[in-house]
């Protein structure tokens, strides 16, 4: 386990509730959760299909609106949720970056021009600039050599990596991965958990990394573990 950093709040959820409909049934998801990530902090979120893991996880990272709670980000503890859809679309851009289960890489364009993708659509800076970061990220993850590849070219473990380096591209302060490591065998799966500790390292991005296997989870600074929509001891 990486050494615990020095605490200093960065994302807050307070008494977080979410439910579904499904037909004329309310189908209760998340019921009163708080959760705290510091700065530079990784956490696992472990527990069995249908927790409400990923359900918290797009909360956080305001994919979902939840049907009540608060969501407070950085030292002026601003309430993210009270912000503009375009206010949030800003701040998704600016401070989080995802990467899924699945990588959702573009076919059409090599793993050079899919890191580079966030930046060509929202950050507007050079496109030489933008370059050289996405060549210095893929050489981070050990694909320099692999720039120009295509991702039916990759295996499953270098897609994700690509797909790791294209959600740091702008360099955002929490990473929200859901179960990243979900499609990958143990050997590739170890390899993306080093990734994600290396770039927490690196940069001190902080991390909140959800899984069903508790296995991932030995290298984060905290696990937290949930059963029913609410954290368990």
């Amino acid at each position: 386990m990486s050494q615990t950093p020095l605490l200093t709040p960065l994302l807050k959820a307070t008494n977080i509730h979410k439910s579904f409909r499904r037909g004329s049934e309310t189908i209760p998801v998340l019921k009163g959760i708080d959760f705290e990530l510091n700065e530079g902090e990784m956490v696992a979120i472990t527990g069995a299909s249908g927790a409400g893991k990923s359900t918290l996880l797009h909360v956080l990272g305001t994919l979902e609106k939840p049907d009540a709670g608060d969501l407070h980000f950085g030292p002026t503890s601003q309430n993210v949720l009270n912000f503009s859809e375009r206010g949030l679309a800003e701040y998704r851009n600016r401070v989080l970056g995802f990467v899924f289960q699945f990588h959702y890489l573009l076919p059409e364009f090599t793993a050079l021009e899919n890191v580079m993708m966030p930046g060509i659509i929202g950050d507007k800076r050079q496109t030489k600039q933008l370059e050289s970061q996405a060549k210095e990220l893929l050489e981070f993850v050990g694909l320099g050599h692999r720039m120009s590849h295509r991702p039916s070219e990759l295996s499953g473990g270098e897609q994700q990596r690509v797909a790791i380096a294209r959600a740091v591209i702008l360099r955002p302060q929490v990473l929200l991965a859901d179960e990243a490591t979900g499609n990958l065998d143990t050997k590739n799966s170890e390899m993306i958990l080093d990734l994600l500790v290396s770039l927490n390292r690196a940069t001190r991005i902080s991390v909140v990394l959800v899984t069903h296997d508790g296995g991932v989870a030995h290298k984060m600074h905290r696990t937290l573990r949930m059963r029913d929509g609410l954290f368990v001891s």
